[in-house]
């Protein structure tokens, strides 16, 4: 692929996502290629909607049958028995990104439609435990708060007829002091094998206000200072 192009794109509901960075070009270039896909870098790049468009699109053509998009709630804990309503309602606030996604391209009546339908599933990570998940586009987000053994159990869910994201920024754990992030370990253990794709984002492809950007380069600078 020619890298100084980044003229790559997902149609979702009569909508067309367009890369802008060469960087969301190979991701796309992957996300359609590859079956297990790792998408690395700070927030605000992409990472994660372009992730939910491809879900969505696999959706819309009938590649899969389903979309399952899950975080690990590490700031959950304790706080999470303090929060109001059922555990729908204690998680929902960690997956606002993935819902926002949704809503944007499906709008938010048909997202709850298939929500009823059980097309999409919004989950904790712990969910997946115990499940093949077959015929589904199966997102991981957040995946530097995972622990090893949540990662390698994350993975092993892989079915037949299924395509897997992982995104996530290994330089933003929330892990406890001591526990090694599963998404880094991932990275290491995975890194040369030709089945599994990797896109490493950087500052350069934060795509909200450019202030962003601004401010994460005097953060790093500040921290290498």
């Amino acid at each position: 692929m020619d890298s100084s192009n980044p003229r790559r794109s997902i149609k979702v509901n009569k909508k067309t996502i367009e890369a802008r960075t060469p960087r969301q070009a190979t991701y796309l270039d992957d996300l359609e290629k590859k079956d297990m896909v790792f998408g690395i870098g700070p927030a605000g790049t992409g990472k994660t909607y372009l992730a939910v468009a491809k879900a969505v699109s696999l959706y819309e053509t009938n590649m899969v049958e389903r979309m399952i998009f899950c975080r690990p709630a590490v700031e959950a804990g304790e706080k999470l028995g303090f929060l109001p309503g059922g555990m729908q309602d204690k998680i929902d606030p960690y997956l606002s990104p993935i819902y926002d996604a949704l809503y944007d391209f499906l709008g938010k009546e048909m997202t709850e439609k298939l929500l009823a339908k059980g097309d999409i599933e919004i989950a904790p990570l712990a969910f997946m435990r115990g499940r093949t998940l077959s015929d589904a586009c199966v997102i991981l987000d957040e995946a530097q708060n995972t622990t090893s053994a949540q990662m390698k159990m994350f993975l092993s869910r892989m079915g037949d007829r299924s395509k897997m994201v992982i995104t996530g920024d290994p330089t933003q754990t929330d892990l406890p002091i001591g526990h090694i992030s599963g998404l880094s370990e991932a990275i290491q253990i995975l890194k040369n094998m030709d089945d599994v794709a990797f896109t490493e984002f950087t500052i350069d492809d934060v795509v909200r206000h450019k202030l962003v950007a601004k401010i994460l380069r005097a953060y790093d600078t500040y921290k290498s200072s």
